[in-house]
């Protein structure tokens, strides 16, 4: 087994970062922007009618779940865009006559498209510290999750940007997918609040896993038990880790 070309894998990952740098107020700013704006407006509007949450204010409550909201979208559009571009201007076809393996392409850009993501996440962390009063009972989970759910939804947007043929199929799936199944995953409020069959149907969510167990790390309370969520989430993680080798293997959208 050869082992992984740490040099390919630097210049990607650098590249992809420094695309960041050079788009700092798309890239950074304003997702900070418009979850503070979120933030201002739900903790105005629901937070003066609802006191608390399971014992916990009602603006330190939904700072896990913004957090996630922020997370999720900001991966996934991160890595589809990152491989969706080599695609569209043709430099892709460099990758695959460099020597440079799938393993680590997929490495390259999930890592930089995560790692975007994780910042954005603590800029926007240290934000809401700013604006209410915080705490996390399990600082080493919070990572965990964080980490977890960067890299997972960094794997789906990179899938993402593979099977997108326009920038209208790039925009879709985070647009009509992704989205909604935030905003329905206990971001603003706690599914144990719905009537009992709509929680059930929430239970269908996999957004709720990971609100819940990255809730958990903050409060340590949450709507569905930290293992639980910890499971779905790896298990959501190693569905796109097949799904990415299945690409690679097949060479699907890639070699035409």
């Amino acid at each position: 087994m050869t082992s992984l070309n740490f040099h390919a894998i630097r210049a990607i990952y650098k590249f992809e970062m420094a695309r960041t740098w050079r788009t700092v107020m798309q890239s950074i700013i304003a997702p900070v922007i418009s979850t503070a704006l979120y933030f201002v407006v739900f903790g105005a509007a629901i937070g003066s009618r609802m006191q608390e949450v399971g014992g916990v204010s009602y603006g330190a409550f939904i700072v896990p779940g913004l957090i996630m909201l922020s997370l999720l979208t900001q991966s996934v559009a991160n890595a589809a865009f990152g491989i969706y571009f080599p695609k569209f201007t043709g430099t892709i076809y460099e990758l695959h006559s460099a020597p440079v393996s799938y393993i680590e392409i997929v490495v390259s850009y999930v890592g930089a498209a995560a790692t975007k993501s994780i910042i954005l996440a603590l800029i926007i962390l240290a934000t809401a510290a700013m604006i209410v009063p915080l705490s996390i009972e399990h600082p080493v989970w919070m990572v965990v999750f964080l980490l977890l759910t960067a890299v997972t939804f960094s794997l789906f947007g990179f899938i993402i940007g593979i099977w997108a043929d326009g920038f209208e199929k790039l925009q879709a799936i985070p647009l009509l997918v992704i989205t909604p199944l935030t905003f329905l995953g206990g971001s603003f409020y706690s599914i144990d609040m719905l009537p009992p069959f709509w929680r059930t149907v929430s239970l269908f969510n996999p957004v709720v896993y990971m609100v819940s167990g990255f809730r958990w790390s903050f409060h340590g309370s949450s709507d569905v038990g930290m293992f639980i969520s910890l499971a779905m989430t790896l298990s959501f993680l190693a569905v796109f880790v097949v799904v990415v080798a299945w690409i690679f293997r097949t060479g699907y959208r890639l070699k035409s």
